[in-house]
């Protein structure tokens, strides 16, 4: 039978907000780690997939240890990105809500100054911050944290190069006598070096079982294309997922921009996601995402972070990323809360050799993805020109006279008539499937799907 909350030694009130959540049963990391947390003194490094319920694994323990008869700040909680701090900060909220008494904060950059730093002024027990807005708070003398009792890294693989400096800074302001929660998806050795540099000699190692859990219900599969094809055979696959919500990752914001404008084009419901957004760009982008207004998200790796969507049903990634880690995080958008899920990565031949690599570092295997064939290309690109016409708005500064001259040349045609016109005359645009033989590629004119 599987264990309780309370069973790991939750207490009532946060039960009851777990009950308003809908969670009832831990998770393996779940299980393993929060009774260390509560009754151990030692540091911890937690090895778990993304996916895996992380936030509630040092969150619920956190705020159960809280003393709350303290006014200062006792836990200080980093994470890369503002999108996943604010997604600690709005899952520890919720797991408070029986709590009132607990004053939790967050630190974001991207944000106006003035109203964190008037926040600060307020009693806060638990702080949440990227690691850039908390150096700058701490420059300004405007936050004190020398009296943190507990220091949590979230997703901590991402922060060890572009973000290690302001790191270093942040420890030197926390007591030595605080206790380090560790929480990364993979171990790369610049990692294993920062737990022994901010780390006890005691500390304890937890992980899931990292064969199964990490992949569990993620089908990995790859598919093999030409450049010029890339984006039909993307446009392809989308359009037989219609309804689905996926996340497609790109190497560079130009890359992301591009292609997020193709989908664009072609009526897709998308977004996209990058790190020179404006703040408030991002938030709304994210909100209509989670919220199910938006079907697909184009994202660069560090900004997808923080997406903890349960509905994702497959990842693409238009771009191999360049390091393993980076894949176990994106592939880990889908399959969330026991979900099943598709990670599918678009290589060029070049690239095919490179999956071996993957395999045997991470553990897993991929299938090939059978690309659909020309013709189902041709016709998928045929579906989406007619979806740019349906949706297209009447242009309303056309005159009355030109637009009666127009309408004499077909108002002899049945609705059957006319589409079958206009598909053909498509078709012959196109260089389609049905064009005329005389209509060569080298004539083709401008493709429908913008290239």
């Amino acid at each position: 039978m599987s264990r309780q909350f309370s069973d790991l030694g939750i207490n009532d009130q946060l039960q009851k907000s777990l009950t308003s959540l809908h969670i009832s049963v831990p998770t393996d990391i779940q299980e393993k780690t929060i009774p260390v947390i509560l009754k151990q003194k030692e540091d911890v490094v937690v090895l778990a997939k993304t996916g895996t319920g992380k936030t509630a694994v040092f969150g619920l323990p956190l705020l159960q240890l809280i003393d709350i008869n303290n006014e200062n700040i006792q836990a200080v909680i980093l994470t890369p990105t503002r999108e996943l701090g604010q997604q600690v900060y709005n899952n520890l909220l919720a797991f408070a809500a029986h709590s009132p008494n607990i004053s939790i904060a967050g630190l974001f950059g991207g944000i106006p100054l003035k109203p964190q730093i008037e926040r600060l002024e307020s009693t806060t027990h638990i702080l949440v911050a990227t690691p850039g807005r908390l150096v700058d708070l701490i420059k300004r003398e405007v936050i004190n944290i020398k009296t943190t009792k507990y220091f949590v890294l979230d997703e901590a693989d991402e922060m060890i190069s572009a973000l290690k400096e302001d790191i270093d800074h942040i420890v030197k302001e926390i007591p030595r006598s605080k206790r380090t929660f560790l929480f990364t998806a993979t171990m790369p050795g610049a990692l294993k070096q920062l737990v022994q540099n901010y780390m006890s000699k005691n500390v304890i190692h937890i992980e899931t079982d990292m064969e199964t859990v990490g992949h569990l219900g993620i089908d990995h599969q790859y598919v093999v294309v030409e450049p010029i094809e890339k984006l039909d055979v993307l446009l392809h696959f989308l359009n037989s997922r219609e309804g689905q919500q996926g996340i497609i990752f790109c190497k560079t914001k130009a890359a992301v921009n591009k292609l997020a404008k193709n989908l664009a084009i072609n009526k897709f419901s998308s977004g996209a996601l990058h790190g020179s957004l404006t703040q408030g760009i991002r938030d709304r982008v994210m909100g209509q995402f989670r919220d199910g207004h938006l079907n697909l998200l184009v994202a660069t790796d560090l900004a997808a972070r923080g997406i903890d969507v349960k509905n994702v049903s497959f990842v693409i990634n238009y771009h191999l990323p360049d390091t393993y880690e980076a894949y176990v995080h994106r592939s880990g958008r889908t399959a969330r809360a026991g979900a099943n899920g598709l990670s599918l990565t678009i290589l060029q031949e070049d690239e095919v050799e490179d999956i071996a690599d993957f395999e045997n570092e991470l553990g897993i295997v991929f299938t090939e993805f059978q690309k659909a064939d020309a013709q189902s290309i041709e016709e998928n690109n045929a579906l989406l020109w007619a979806r740019k016409v349906f949706k297209t708005k009447p242009n309303r500064e056309v005159s009355n006279d030109f637009r009666a001259q127009i309408k004499t040349i077909f108002h002899h045609l049945t609705k059957e008539e006319l589409i079958d016109k206009l598909l053909a005359n498509y078709l012959i645009e196109s260089g389609g499937v049905d064009s005329k033989p005389e209509v060569s590629k080298k004539t083709r004119r401008t493709h429908p799907n913008g290239k």
